[in-house]
């Protein structure tokens, strides 16, 4: 009566059965030698069978070589984050989006990424497509302002959670920059190399801010203003110039050769919002034969702004450190612990550092083995 239904057996599931029926009791231990004594497998299959067991959550490792039934054990269900970025033109967002990755692949998370192009329609319509996949939290890295509070409703109204990374939205869980305190990190240095470097007299101060970025980039511009008047005290005869570079290389640089042309002061400490701003700056002042007459701080330390720094007599003195490399993690832990109902804080705030031509290397010191891979 057995023999036809024995086709219908799965031979591994029954070999992995043997494996956990060899422990006796829950807490009972055992090393690999005893389970192949006891199921009488060979100890290749009983070691493939144990790595699986353990990979699966059935057994728990108690040393490298002892193995314990899990007690209790529970069904996990696998999440699904949706992610929503701007676009890969930037270093950041390249950073973010592969440490996310990678994140989730450790949690045994599965993410969905969608590319919006800093297309407003196309943010709403990834947003609703994020709906129709079924996502149970999104991850939002976007600076356009005009569209944040459109897609913050799609998701809140079905009652998805948002996590906002570096641009708030409204309602969302906030990650990432802290950018009034980025800014004062900036400021403060541009304030002291003034110091060293001017006898604490600049002639100008230019600040490049992101206007679509809203109040968190105009937060980082008003930072770099008073961290400057920390370092050199009230510097209200000091002239202050505030233009938009947008986030952009080429934006930035063609709004500062037209400011050039009708600034002939000499001694101008810039603050950019971001590196691709505060490089298209360094390369306007590089074009009009002006960069010994500045001092350049961007913000978050990108690949190329770090490239940048390791040059000779470079007139980018610093940029304010985001580690977008590291978000992956933070940004998965916290996902996880509002899906699982955890208190969390409504603002969590990454770690910055000012990175200088002095120690660059120190702090990526494999930026030159990325170089030559």
């Amino acid at each position: 009566m057995d023999e036809p239904k024995s086709r219908y057996l799965i031979q591994s599931i029954v070999h992995a059965a043997q494996v956990l029926a060899a422990f006796k009791s829950p807490g009972e231990v055992l090393r690999l030698p005893d389970i192949a004594e006891r199921t009488g497998f060979n100890r290749g299959m009983c070691f493939r069978l144990l790595f699986t067991l353990h990979r699966c959550g059935f057994l728990e490792k108690v040393s490298n070589s002892q193995y314990r039934l899990v007690s209790e054990r529970q069904p996990q269900r696998r999440f699904r984050i949706g992610f929503s970025y701007e676009g890969r033109d930037s270093s950041f967002v390249r950073e973010v989006l592969s440490s996310l990755a990678l994140a989730a692949k450790q949690e045994s998370v599965e993410l969905i990424t969608v590319e919006n192009r800093s297309n407003s329609k196309l943010a709403v319509r990834n947003a609703e497509q994020l709906i129709r996949d079924q996502v149970d939290l999104v991850i939002e890295l976007q600076t356009n302002r005009v569209v944040d509070a459109a897609v913050a409703d799609i998701y809140l109204t079905r009652g998805i959670p948002l996590i906002a990374a570096d641009i708030p939205h409204p309602g969302a869980t906030y990650f990432g920059a802290n950018n009034y305190e980025a800014g004062l990190i900036a400021g403060r240095h541009l304030g002291r190399w003034a110091k060293a470097h001017w006898a604490g007299q600049p002639d100008q101060l230019l600040l490049l801010d992101i206007s679509r970025g809203g109040p968190a980039a105009q937060a980082r511009v008003r930072g770099m203003l008073k961290g400057v008047n920390e370092q050199l005290g009230p510097i209200d005869h000091v002239p202050v110039s505030t233009l938009d570079g947008d986030a952009a290389f080429k934006p930035s640089l063609d709004v500062v050769r037209r400011w050039l042309r009708g600034t002939p002061l000499k001694r101008v400490l810039v603050g950019a919002a971001n590196d691709q701003s505060a490089l298209g700056a360094l390369r306007a002042f590089e074009e009009a034969g002006r960069a010994s007459y500045c001092a350049v701080v961007g913000q978050s330390a990108a690949p190329e702004a770090r490239a940048e720094l390791r040059e000779p007599r470079t007139r980018l003195i610093g940029s304010v450190a985001y580690f977008p490399e590291r978000y992956g993690d933070g940004l998965i832990r916290l996902a996880l612990d509002i899906l699982l109902h955890k208190p969390v804080s409504p603002g969590c705030f990454v770690h910055h550092q000012m990175i200088t031509p002095e120690n660059v290397d120190h702090f990526y010191p494999n930026d030159t083995l990325l170089v030559a891979s």
